[in-house]
């Protein structure tokens, strides 16, 4: 997947907690305002955030919710590899932080300004519509929409009140 990066901002690999380089940091953002998301559907379901199938279980962690994200990553993926052509090694700045009482690093963000800019796309990104049709009435809908209808079939699913549960995918275009 990196290799569709322009090549100033390729990276090795990913990175997930406490990323160095801006590349990984917006992906961390980008799937961050994701499980967002997707925490809300499953809730609205009132379905358990914490109890998953394919992640484990541990404290304070939403595996329902990274096993439900799993669906739509690579929406994530390709609008964040779409915005990426757009920019360039000087939109990112590199701050100096300390990640504890005895370690002190570089770290690259995305520019302010960029980064509004970012969140505002990714934001109008999830009212995108997709062609997947509702479930009551409709053939096409926003991504955010199939989101929560998803987390609705599911929980049914889980109640016995529908035999299958089938995922239904969005095609990024």
């Amino acid at each position: 997947m990196f290799q569709l990066l322009p090549k100033a901002l390729r990276i090795e690999n990913r990175r997930k907690f406490k990323a160095y380089d801006g590349v990984n940091n917006l992906f961390n953002l980008a799937y961050e305002v994701l499980k967002w998301k997707v925490q809300r559907a499953l809730i609205k379901a009132k379905l358990e955030c914490y109890l998953g199938f394919l992640h484990s279980e541990a404290w304070g962690k939403p595996s329902l919710v990274c096993d439900f994200q799993e669906l739509y990553r690579c929406l994530i993926d390709d609008f964040l590899i779409q915005r990426f052509q757009s920019l360039r090694k000087c939109d990112f700045k590199v701050k100096f932080e300390t990640f504890a009482s005895n370690k002190k690093s570089l770290r690259e963000y995305l520019d302010d300004s960029k980064t509004v800019d970012l969140m505002n796309s990714l934001f109008a990104y999830f009212e995108k519509m997709v062609d997947v049709p509702r479930v009551k009435c409709g053939s096409r809908q926003t991504i955010e929409t199939l989101i929560n209808e998803e987390a609705l079939l599911f929980a049914k699913y889980l109640r016995n009140e529908r035999e299958t549960w089938i995922p239904r995918i969005a095609i990024p275009s």
